[in-house]
């Protein structure tokens, strides 16, 4: 007998995987966002760039990049005995882990150039993962392809904020004004 699984089992564990990944994928994402938002003073004082989109665009986008990430996730963890299957996994969980400090250091540390290093780290990382992730499960990497042109635009988006904010915005800016009329 040359079979390890049925198609059943098979589906099955697939079905397990992302009912465990994709909830863990969305939950970490929602965790990272609370490290900072674009509610604050100093945000909203930034020159926007024109390719930034509607605000609530991003919400909608991450959502559905998340719930994608865990099925591509659910289907590498779920081939058994496939070669590279958990360097595949661990290298994608490197990238991912690095990637979600994007909002606090953005956000929180409203350091727009260090947000741009760790995209950086994103984009090359994810093109690792993807490579050890195609050779596992090539449905998989398909399914991280429009994560990886999200993270494209959000570097050149993020490089445009810089570009058209080269003082770096009023840090620490509290929203509060003092006036004095002589």
């Amino acid at each position: 007998m040359n079979v390890l699984a049925s198609k059943k089992q098979l589906r099955a564990s697939f079905l397990r995987w992302a009912l465990f990944l994709v909830p863990l994928i969305l939950l970490i994402g929602f965790a990272a966002g609370q490290l900072g938002g674009p509610d604050t003073p100093w945000f909203a004082g930034l020159e926007k760039p024109a390719i930034y989109p509607p605000p609530a665009a991003f919400g909608i986008v991450w959502t559905i990049l998340f719930v994608m990430i865990g099925l591509s996730l659910a289907l590498v963890a779920s081939a058994w005995g496939a070669s590279g299957r958990g360097l595949a996994l661990v290298v994608f969980a490197l990238h991912f882990i690095g990637t979600q400090a994007w909002t606090g250091v953005f956000f929180g540390l409203q350091d727009m150039n260090a947000a741009l290093a760790v995209l950086a780290y994103g984009v090359i990382s994810l093109l690792v993962a993807l490579v050890l992730i195609w050779r596992v499960r090539r449905v998989a990497g398909l399914l991280l392809l429009p994560y990886l042109a999200w993270l494209c635009f959000a570097s050149a988006l993020n490089y445009q904020f810089i570009a058209a904010n080269p003082d770096g915005g009023q840090h620490g800016a509290s929203g509060a004004e003092t006036r004095v009329e002589l």
